[in-house]
């Protein structure tokens, strides 16, 4: 019924793929009837914190919006006997940094009875102006925050933990009958923001309005999946909205702010009249997409102002859009016992390789700032950068791989599955495309931070987010994630029969 992790050690690509333990559900997959909790804290600090998501220290003058954590509680049972499970808590932070979710699961043991801690993730919307959670004695130049007037980020994780805490518990303690449905819409919210030039180069955010400029280094998915879900009354009580958009409109700010879905969260409440509703905001495969205009500018100015509307207000219009384009739809497909089942896997990525050229331009920065003298902590924070690049060159094949924590799991013809990393696009339509599931939810930046993941063309082209610096993992173990989640995902999914199968034994029959 319910699973402990595995392991499952996938090796560098020269050496053979091995399995040391693979899991996979006992007993059948079957329908049984499906238990709904939810639950929505506030995790808006009270005091100055310092804002995690840019190179340079920022204090939080005022919060603009409140920031919070939303909590989905999901169970099948078999009249007392529960079959499997999950808790899922979205955050609005840039990341969940390493530690944080053990920590949660150590603070809830005991507290929620019934429950497996280990089917219980988190996940973060990657919003830029929100409070670190870094422990900054692992990172000591990262930011420089005063000791005096400021909420300390092991202060803020102290208290963040406390209301993660509560949503759990809520989530879980409330869950009754109900059911689910999901539905596909679109909204224009990302877009590729990586500029090629005619050398080959490429340039996060990169000038479009220049002779040079070639084109955008990758594709865009403007497709907006849904769950909804419901209670014994088919009344709606959360609803999950998965799009390939991290929540970054606003991410240089000096304020508290959950960006896009604060607008997004508040235009749904009133458009469906369910002020209490539970939103999660699922960022699919994204590393390489951003809401920011990459061309086109004026006109979408324009627009907005025609309107009236803020650039995160336009953005909350086509989700909200998106959303009340399917919600009848969703409301006459409600299923109370959709066949549902959680896995959970260690999965072991094999490192970014750092390719001879970057350990080189490594070397030349580090000579660079040495030659420089004293050097603030934000500089200091960049030659340490460029001297972990030269210690990993350095290492090469030796260097340990990257373990990450994946979920993979099935609720009725829909699949959901998992990634620590700011995933390039190309992966998640990879996996989208060779699910068998209807529709697949991918959730990024979940139980971890692995940092960004690129694809070959982003390394070639180099830039932030394609450089050693900023990836644990590369092309490489990017397959190897793409290849094992879909084949949890197909453990789930019944083997289609062959075609010509039912013909063949029929004939061999006397």
């Amino acid at each position: 019924m319910l699973h402990s992790i595995c392991n499952l050690v996938l090796r560098r690509p020269s050496l053979p793929l091995a399995l040391t333990g693979l899991l996979f559900a006992t007993g059948t997959l079957r329908a049984a009837e499906l238990h709904i909790g939810h639950a929505t804290v506030d995790i808006t600090p009270d005091r100055p914190v310092a804002l995690a998501g840019q190179f340079n220290t920022r204090i939080s003058q005022k919060a603009e919006t409140p920031i919070v954590a939303a909590a989905l509680a999901i169970e099948s049972r078999e009249g007392d006997k529960p079959v499997d499970q999950a808790l899922i808590i979205t955050c609005d932070l840039v990341a969940i940094r390493d530690g944080l979710q053990d920590r949660l699961r150590m603070n809830l043991a005991g507290k929620l009875p019934g429950l497996d801690l280990k089917k219980l993730f988190l996940n973060a919307t990657h919003t830029h102006t929100a409070p670190v959670t870094l422990e900054l004695e692992k990172a000591p130049n990262r930011y420089e925050i005063p000791k005096e007037g400021v909420m300390q980020p092991d202060e803020y994780t102290a208290f963040l933990l406390t209301r993660l805490v509560a949503a759990a518990e809520q989530a879980w303690k409330n869950r009754a009958p109900g059911g689910v449905s999901w539905t596909l819409g679109h909204a224009v919210v990302g877009q590729n923001r990586r500029a090629v030039y005619a050398d080959g180069r490429a340039q996060m955010y990169g000038n479009t309005n220049d002779a040079r400029f070639r084109g955008l280094e990758g594709g865009e998915d403007h497709g907006v999946e849904m769950l909804f879900f419901w209670n014994a009354k088919q009344e709606l009580q959360a609803l999950a909205v998965n799009l390939a958009c991290p929540a970054q409109e606003v991410e240089s700010r000096k304020a508290i702010n959950a960006d896009f879905w604060h607008e997004a969260r508040e235009q749904l409440r009133k458009e469906l009249q369910v002020p209490n509703l539970t939103i999660l905001g699922w960022i699919s495969a994204a590393g390489d997409q951003s809401p920011h205009l990459m061309f086109r500018k004026q006109a979408e100015e324009r627009m907005r102002k025609l309107r009236g509307l803020t650039s995160k207000e336009e953005i909350a219009r086509r989700l909200t859009a998106a959303v009340m384009d399917t919600v009848e739809i969703a409301r006459k497909e409600i299923t109370t016992t959709p066949p549902f089942q959680h896995q959970v896997e260690a999965l072991s990525l094999p490192p970014r390789r750092i390719l001879p050229r970057e350990k080189e331009q490594a070397q030349m920065q580090i000579m660079q700032y040495e030659n420089m003298g004293n050097l603030n902590p934000y500089l200091l924070n960049m030659l340490e950068r460029e001297r972990e690049v030269v210690r990993r060159a350095e290492v090469g094949d030796k260097a340990p791989n990257y373990e990450m924590e994946l979920h993979t799991l099935r609720l009725g013809d829909v699949a959901i599955a998992t990634n620590p990393f700011e995933l390039y696009l190309n992966y998640g339509i990879q996996m989208k495309s060779r699910s068998p599931a209807l529709q697949t939810f991918l959730i990024q930046l979940a139980c971890g931070s692995g940092q960004y993941l690129p694809t070959p063309e982003a390394i070639e082209g180099g830039s932030y987010s394609g450089l050693p610096h900023t990836n644990k993992v590369g092309p490489e173990g990017g397959q190897i994630l793409v290849d094992r989640t879909v084949q949890s995902i197909r453990d789930m999914w019944p083997a289609p029969v062959p075609v010509g199968a039912a013909e063949t034994d029929s004939a061999k029959k006397p």
